[in-house]
């Protein structure tokens, strides 16, 4: 089986577990945070195992790699509308006084849960090792590489940035049919992921930072938080 078509099936399980979830508990806030919070994050880690290794061990260039996440994220605008999956848009509504603390805490809890369990899902998919690309990454998962390529400071900067322009086109687009703003986040988000690259991998969420990059040795839990907790909630408020 080629990398691709490997890639291409899994994906295609993340966004079928995605549809029936939403659809079978649409009225469950917590589960719906949990979905979308796993999607992501099961999408992300694939897109990076294939901007990693792909190139080399599956013919896959980085052009694969920034194709498969902007569709990851347009299907998943799609799939998950009016959910975020992001801790620091759910910090935004309580400091904003949309929502309640005990509301935010379980949803911050969720989302959590829901990347460590795509950290799980991606972890048992790999070491399948339906491909070579997938058996190199299955023998890297022990010593992954830190996306955090820069010092804490810098960091905290990179993802404030990002955030805040997020943020800003949200603040325009927001009164837009979801025919125009499905397509334009997902670039938008995937241009910070690329511009992000070297600095933070430009995640502006919490809970896929977690699961992309906390467990990869390099920085303490400290300045990984600071930088993937404390940078996006300074981009979203200013």
């Amino acid at each position: 089986m080629s990398g691709l078509n490997a890639s291409l099936g899994y994906f295609l399980a993340i966004v079928g577990v995605s549809v029936v979830g939403r659809v079978l508990f649409a009225r469950w806030t917590l589960l719906t945070e949990f979905i979308a919070a796993f999607a992501l994050a099961a999408c992300r880690l694939e897109v990076d195992t294939i901007a990693e290794v792909g190139q080399w061990a599956g013919a896959l260039g980085p052009d694969v790699a920034v194709t498969m996440l902007f569709i990851s994220l347009a299907v998943h605008g799609v799939v998950m509308q009016g959910v975020s999956g992001n801790p620091s848009v759910t910090l935004m509504e309580l400091l904003q006084k949309d929502v309640g603390a005990v509301s935010v805490v379980l949803s911050v809890a969720a989302q959590l849960f829901g990347a460590y369990a795509a950290l799980l899902v991606a972890g048992k998919y790999w070491q399948m090792e339906l491909t070579d690309m997938h058996m190199i990454k299955n023998l890297m998962m022990s010593e992954c590489s830190t996306s955090l390529q820069v010092p804490p400071l810098q960091g905290v900067f990179a993802e404030a940035l990002g955030a805040l322009t997020f943020h800003l086109v949200y603040l325009v687009m927001k009164n837009r049919s979801q025919l125009l703003q499905i397509p334009i986040f997902a670039m938008l988000l995937t241009f910070i992921a690329y511009t992000g690259n070297n600095y933070t991998s430009g995640y502006v969420n919490p809970s896929l930072a977690y699961a992309m990059t906390f467990t990869c040795p390099g920085h303490t839990f400290l300045a990984y938080s600071l930088v993937y907790w404390l940078g996006p909630l300074i981009g979203e408020s200013m």
